[in-house]
């Protein structure tokens, strides 16, 4: 892979190459593409989506928005610093192509911005819950009509390839989704394959999937603009991940390690003082001790300590990714940054602990066996209507159901899988309020 070819500004239905040394330094591409992520829709309603607590009425909780938000500053602070060295190294990227260090900032921040845009509501339960009612719930009935790999989309839904799909999609009037430039689209997607084949190596880039059979036409152009390192398993292609995808996915490892863990303690899940030894552990050779005395209240002490932290995990990521950039533009390297980090045991720790004192908490777990009622409500509802409307065999409950959800998901395509793959982004559009709305009104508790 080469720089110059996977920071490419081309966005979908573009007739030629776009050239950074032609841009408007005031509204560089980059830059658009962080402007029309932030004022969708789908971004918008991150507001109302998980990120520790589902349904959680704390204010101080952070959401699926405002973890975002935070991934996209940490993300543009690794992105401008890798770029600053990567423009040294190769400096035709700047005195010929026009690069600049901030363009690496913008396009890690930007998709990093997108990042969980595709997640379902109740977290990472509700992929569970949307790949259960296929798997083992009255979705199993449409396995026979669907292609393994539709199938395999549906079974083991992912939020990642929701995302691209969300980012893509062409709709009425809305030709090519949000028309990103690739280079974002690239490092938007860690696990650049499909569903199938299922996990064929232990390479990070191969733990889940990226793109749904309905986006696969463009995700293979996009893959192939960019110079992605193409390869093999079982007869299908996947593809080495974009450079930049690293340093996406550390932003996003270092403020769920951090500011979840922090969440834990706002909500007193986890003993302030025993947790608070931990971050000192991580962050025991940056501390000014003076300054942390001083510090009277423990919101203060934590603040502090956090802002250590990921200073500290921004500084080894930065130093761990330009250690194997030749590596990573190979193709030959195969983890995540911070697997490698000097701080790996420290971060492992604190993980472990909120595993134990926060994701698996009788809070988290009660919501999260709501959420997967509440979503197989919902699409067991959805797809038998949309399917009955089919079989010409609509119950007046399918009607009405469908007169409801007039204009949410395209219940009159004539392909199966299209249409239960709309179905399933409509449900993981919803936001956890509105899942729960939806709930109550198909149980008839609504009035």
């Amino acid at each position: 892979m080469n720089w110059e070819q996977l920071l490419s500004l081309r966005k979908q239905g573009d007739k030629a190459q776009r050239h950074r040394k032609d841009q408007d330094e005031t509204r560089l591409g980059f830059e658009v593409d962080y402007d029309r992520i932030i004022f969708s829709s789908a971004f918008r309603s991150l507001q109302d989506k998980t990120q520790v607590i589902p349904l959680s009425k704390t204010s101080f909780v952070h959401t699926r928005l405002t973890h975002s938000l935070e991934v996209s500053v940490v993300g543009r602070t690794l992105g401008r610093r890798v770029g600053k060295a990567i423009l040294e190294k190769y400096p035709a990227l700047k005195s010929v192509c026009g690069y600049h260090f901030n363009d690496f900032g913008a396009i890690v921040a930007g998709a990093a911005l997108a990042h969980d845009i595709g997640n379902p509501p109740f977290g990472h339960s509700g992929e569970k819950a949307i790949g259960e009612y296929f798997k083992t719930g009255e979705g199993k009935q449409y396995q026979a009509a669907l292609t393994d790999k539709q199938y395999q989309d549906l079974v083991t839904f992912e939020g990642n390839a929701n995302g691209f799909k969300i980012l893509t999609e062409s709709k009425d009037g809305i030709e090519g989704g949000l028309r990103l430039s690739y280079a974002t689209l690239g490092a938007f997607t860690k696990y650049p394959k499909g569903s199938l084949p299922y996990k064929p190596t232990k390479k990070i880039a191969h733990k889940k999937f990226g793109y749904f059979q309905s986006e696969s036409t463009f995700f293979h152009e996009v893959a192939n603009n960019l110079g992605l390192i193409k390869e093999e398993f079982g007869g299908e292609a996947c593809y080495q991940r974009h450079p930049l995808t690293f340093l996406v996915e550390a932003a996003d490892d270092i403020c769920y390690t951090i500011i979840d863990f922090e969440d834990g303690i706002n909500l007193g899940l986890l003993d302030e003082s025993y947790a608070l030894e931990y971050l000192i552990k991580l962050v025991k050779d940056r501390i000014n001790t003076e300054k942390y005395h001083e510090l009277k209240q423990s919101s203060q002490r934590l603040a502090y300590l956090r802002a250590l932290a990921i200073g500290a995990l921004i500084d080894d990521a930065v130093r761990i990714f330009l250690e194997h950039e030749e590596a990573i533009l190979k193709g030959e390297f195969h983890e995540s940054l911070l697997d490698k980090s000097v701080y790996k045991a420290q971060i492992e720790d604190i993980i472990d602990k909120s595993v134990e004192k926060i994701y698996q908490s009788k809070e988290v777990v009660e919501k999260e066996i709501a959420g997967y009622q509440i979503l197989n409500t919902l699409l067991g509802a959805y797809c038998t209507a949309v399917n009955n409307f089919h079989r010409d065999s609509l119950t007046a409950f399918d009607q009405l159901i469908l007169r409801n959800e007039a204009g949410k998901f395209d219940y009159q395509n004539e392909d199966l899988y299209l249409r239960l793959i709309g179905i399933c982004q409509y449900v993981a559009s919803l936001t956890d309020g509105n899942a729960l709305q939806k709930y109550r009104e198909i149980k008839g508790m609504a009035l």
